[in-house]
């Protein structure tokens, strides 16, 4: 435990609040004044507030709570914890902003309103997602759902962000659907710009005095197997070996630390990967300990 918190510096918790602030003002000051949904659990908090009058900072906690449980006993702790801390945040500013009487004059033009939400929620979620963590819900879900049915994580989060949308109907009309959806497209190409590249996974080439310790490290850490390569310096013409893993874009990060911590002089090589199948992405990975990682 002491040493995962190690890992997690003060600007990623910084970047939590900042993000989660972000995503909060969106919801309150733009999406609920001009009927906008939201997708995963977020969309159906604003179910509950529009049909029950249900303050979405409390059913933010309360439906992300067996969620969390669920999560940490199927994945483990590590990104649980930092998850907990944004959902905690995350409903605290839901709660804050409710106090602060603020109108955002947007004419009334759902288009720009549309518009202002996904920069907004896109720039928030980014942020947290950027710094390796995420709001809960439909991620942890999708998560689990990958490690049991060996379904691609983003297929999964489009299925169940499209299911919410589908239900936000009950209190939106066609027209305001159709701006949502809007919305989701402009959000999610700004998460994919500060993200640098959405749910695709991303190809490390490590070239390093010390492959062995970097890979090692980061099947320790992140439990990511990586495959070493033959390969001659083209200038010394020495032999030696570098190292290969594809990893999730929110691994990104603890990758390129592990590398800086065991050889700041390494060169390294990141590409986007569009399409990923094997263990870890398509089918099942290694169960982690609920006591370990």
């Amino acid at each position: 435990m002491t040493s995962f918190f190690k890992q997690i510096k003060p600007l990623h918790f910084l970047a939590y609040t900042i993000g989660c602030a972000f995503y909060a003002f969106a919801l309150i000051y733009v999406n609920i004044p001009n009927k906008l949904a939201e997708g995963g659990v977020t969309g159906i908090t604003l179910i509950f507030r529009a049909l029950f009058s249900i303050d979405p900072a409390i059913t933010n906690i309360i439906f992300n709570i067996p969620i969390l449980i669920l999560g940490y006993l199927k994945l483990g702790k590590r990104q649980i914890l930092t998850t907990f801390y944004c959902i905690l945040i995350l409903s605290f500013w839901l709660w804050f902003f409710q106090q602060v009487p603020l109108t955002i004059n947007l004419s009334h033009d759902k288009l720009i309103s549309a518009l202002l939400a996904g920069l907004l929620i896109g720039l928030g979620l980014g942020l947290v997602f950027r710094f390796g963590s995420t709001t809960g819900g439909s991620d942890i879900i999708a998560r689990i759902i990958e490690q049991k049915f060996g379904i691609a994580m983003g297929k999964s989060l489009f299925a169940i962000d499209a299911i919410v949308l589908a239900m936000s109907l009950v209190y939106l009309d066609f027209a305001e659907m159709m701006y949502t959806l809007i919305m989701s497209f402009v959000s999610s190409n700004v998460i994919n710009f500060i993200q640098d590249g959405g749910y695709s996974a991303r190809e490390f080439m490590i070239f390093s005095k010390f492959p062995t310790q970097i890979a090692e490290k980061i099947m320790k850490d992140i439990e990511r197997g990586s495959t070493y390569i033959d390969i001659e310096g083209g200038y010394e013409r020495k032999p030696g070996r570098a190292v290969y893993v594809v990893v999730d874009p929110s691994e990104v990060r603890q990758v390129r630390e592990i590398i800086n911590e065991i050889d700041p002089k390494a060169f390294v090589s990141i590409r986007v990967v569009s399409e990923q199948l094997g263990e870890g992405f398509t089918y099942l990975r290694k169960k982690r300990s609920i006591f370990g990682r």
